[in-house]
């Protein structure tokens, strides 16, 4: 098995249920887990990795992973949110994928809401962890392709097409279609809501 994975897909597609579901596994298994989540994240809880199925698991919560290191007995690391790390971030789990046992699984978003890779996901791919793609489909009504890309919205329900690469919380947000995406981002119309 490799030790270094990266489990990415649209908001909504089950990321935070997976690995909720992984660590119980372990630990059922008698494998020790460690759960992540960045400190940025705090949406549901300040300590909690939250799906939104409505399960959960305890996180150690940290701002950077420069100095951190799975504990002695640890078999696995489970990382939630890997996108709001930093690429020297992944650089630190490669050198703990790759000089100890642990397993390292990461989970998150491949791009923003204007279509350009967070830089932590760019990094997973460029030092090769194996990557699973987790699927959904477009949440347009009616629409069933594939959600590959999301859609921010403001207030007023009007696409946002600029700013910050980061914006915590999902109310304002959809995963949608190629299609829907092109279609919706690049209109000036509302559309979509």
């Amino acid at each position: 098995m490799a030790n270094l994975h990266f489990h990415y897909g649209t908001m909504g597609c089950s990321k935070s249920a997976l690995l909720v579901i992984n660590a119980y596994n372990q630990s059922k298994n008698g494998n020790k887990t460690e759960i992540i989540k960045p400190k940025i994240d705090n949406r549901f809880s300040e300590n909690k990795v939250n799906s939104r199925i409505g399960i959960s698991a305890d996180a150690t919560v940290l701002s950077s992973l420069k100095n951190w290191k799975p504990a002695p007995d640890t078999k696995m690391v489970l990382i939630d949110e890997i996108q709001f790390f930093t690429p020297k971030d992944v650089d630190t789990l490669v050198r703990i994928a790759d000089s100890t046992p642990v397993i390292i699984m990461c989970y998150g978003l491949m791009v923003d809401s204007n279509e350009h890779i967070f830089p932590a996901s760019r990094r997973l791919i460029e030092v090769g962890a194996k990557l699973h793609r987790m699927e959904s489909t477009c949440q347009i009504l009616g629409c069933m392709r594939l959600a590959t890309h999301h859609l921010r919205y403001d207030s007023t329900g009007k696409v946002i097409r600029e700013g910050a690469q980061i914006a915590v919380g999902d109310s304002n947000y959809k995963s949608v279609c190629r299609q829907h995406f092109n279609m919706l981002y690049h209109s000036t119309e509302k559309g979509g809501r």
